[in-house]
């Protein structure tokens, strides 16, 4: 559950909410409950401890729960870094399409998408399920996660590609207002031939009078 709407509940404002979240975060870890509280982003919810994974795993064994292929793996690390990320971007960064390993990895329930209306993208993030899932309280817990989620050497290369992507756009759009204008040429040249033909034709009509 969002801080927002737990602070909507107990009519309290976000920072006091988060703040008390985190603090149980803490206190369930520290006492090693069977139940734990973990967190992502600005959502918090309440789980089984990652010591009862095996067995609880045994109980809620379906069609996927099989392992994970390793381009799942990797598009999955990618979301886990540099998530809320969009579609568009994760396809730029392993080179391929990620549209069936992306519904795979909904399907398992471990990431989740957003769509942004005006910008018309989907954005892609990892789930509690995700963090439940590696016996973390938070995606921050991950290793290097601090270097790796701001490597800017990505977005430098996501920022190249779209420039190469304008200059080709423009490319494309040069080429073909210069196939118009040549058109536009060979159809005046074409409309002025006919004339001349038309101009030649009623001469000779004129002169078979005379």
């Amino acid at each position: 559950m969002s801080v927002k709407a737990l602070a909507g509940f107990v009519k309290k404002n976000d920072e006091e909410v988060k703040k008390a979240c985190e603090d149980l975060v803490k206190e369930y870890q520290e006492a090693k409950k069977g139940i734990q509280i973990i967190k992502n982003a600005s959502k918090f919810q309440m789980v089984s401890s990652a010591d009862n994974a095996k067995l609880i795993q045994e109980f809620l064994q379906d069609e996927t729960s099989g392992e994970l292929s390793r381009p799942s793996l990797e598009t999955l690390t990618i979301i886990a870094y540099r998530g809320p990320i969009s579609k568009l971007d994760l396809d730029r960064i392993r080179g391929v399409n990620c549209s069936l390993i992306l519904r795979n990895l909904l399907l398992r329930g471990l990431v989740e998408v957003k769509v942004d209306k005006q910008k018309d993208e989907s954005y892609y993030n990892v789930t509690m399920d995700f963090v439940r899932f590696l016996g973390i309280s938070d995606v921050s817990e991950l290793p290097d996660f601090e270097k790796l989620s701001q490597d800017d050497s990505i977005d430098r290369m996501l920022e190249d590609e779209n420039v190469n992507k304008k200059e080709e756009k423009q490319e494309k759009n040069t080429e073909e207002k210069k196939d118009i204008k040549i058109k536009k040429v060979d159809l005046q040249e074409d409309l002025e031939a006919e004339e001349k033909n038309e101009e030649y034709d009623e001469d000779n009509e004129e002169y078979d009078d005379d």
